[in-house]
């Protein structure tokens, strides 16, 4: 695809999109979820953790790798839902074949069951790598954000050139491209899709949830505040529709999309 807005006519392969939900935070409260939340209502506001699956025929790409539930255990207040390789598989896809895995960024809960997918080539910005490899990710909050396995295996992988480390925007493989917003973290990157439905923007933590994008509210951890402003310009211009902006961890998603017979609660059709 020339660019997720504009796929290149007659070669772009269309791709099924589809969110797996593994583990919701009900604890949890509207003021947590804004940039300067303090004038926010304190009121529940559940955040849902989810991955992603695109597929196209006998491919797939996997977006995020969640966290594990001994991760939910150690943390605490996260209740598990449904081991997401076990709903991978229910949806037809096996972990140990799937080619590709994007990174959106190194959090946590989006790099967990990495190790799960032993044929994949891991997509990851440089600037994330950079990052959280070097003395800033070890000052203040950022240990917390990040679990220590989890970063010693991505870099064990890229050792191993195991890791597609992009600089900026790339294709991933025909219809579906990422595109660097940064905002959240340095090298926080969305993935694009061209489905049936047109192109489907899955923003993970450029857009925690709805509210974020269409209120033009960011989420609380910022990096760079710009970048998080201009983010959401480009998933709104990518996105054929409003529709096809996914949030990162709504638990309204759940909602406005149909659940996969047999996956009810645990697996969504994006498009």
């Amino acid at each position: 695809m020339t660019s997720p807005s504009t796929p290149a006519a007659g070669d772009t392969r269309l791709w099924e999109a589809y969110a797996i939900q593994f583990a919701r935070r009900q604890k949890s409260s509207r003021e947590e979820h804004f940039y300067r939340g303090h004038d926010v209502a304190r009121e529940p506001y559940p955040i849902a953790y989810y991955l992603w699956l695109l597929k196209s025929g006998d491919d797939a790409i996997v977006v995020d790798a969640g966290f594990t539930e001994e991760t939910a255990r150690k943390r605490g207040n996260r209740d598990w839902i449904a081991t997401p390789t076990d709903t991978l598989r229910a949806l037809g896809v096996h972990p140990e074949r799937v080619g590709d895995l994007v990174l959106t960024h190194l959090h946590y809960d989006h790099t967990g069951y990495t190790g799960a997918f032993p044929a994949a080539r891991v997509h990851v910005q440089d600037t994330e790598l950079a990052y959280w490899s070097g003395p800033y990710g070890r000052r203040g909050e950022n240990p917390h954000l990040v679990e220590a396995d989890d970063q010693a295996l991505v870099a064990a992988l890229a050792d191993r050139g195991r890791v597609e480390v992009h600089r900026g925007d790339a294709e991933i493989r025909p219809g579906v491209a990422v595109h660097l917003t940064g905002g959240h973290t340095q090298g926080l990157q969305v993935v694009a899709a061209a489905t049936a439905a047109g192109t489907l923007v899955l923003t993970s933590d450029a857009s925690h949830f709805y509210d974020n994008i269409r209120a033009d509210r960011p989420y609380s951890i910022v990096d760079c505040l710009r970048d998080m402003y201009d983010g959401f310009d480009w998933i709104n211009a990518a996105a054929s529709s409003e529709d096809l902006v996914v949030p990162g961890h709504d638990p309204l998603v759940m909602e406005r999309f149909p659940a996969v017979e047999g996956l009810e609660g645990i697996a969504v059709r994006l498009a």
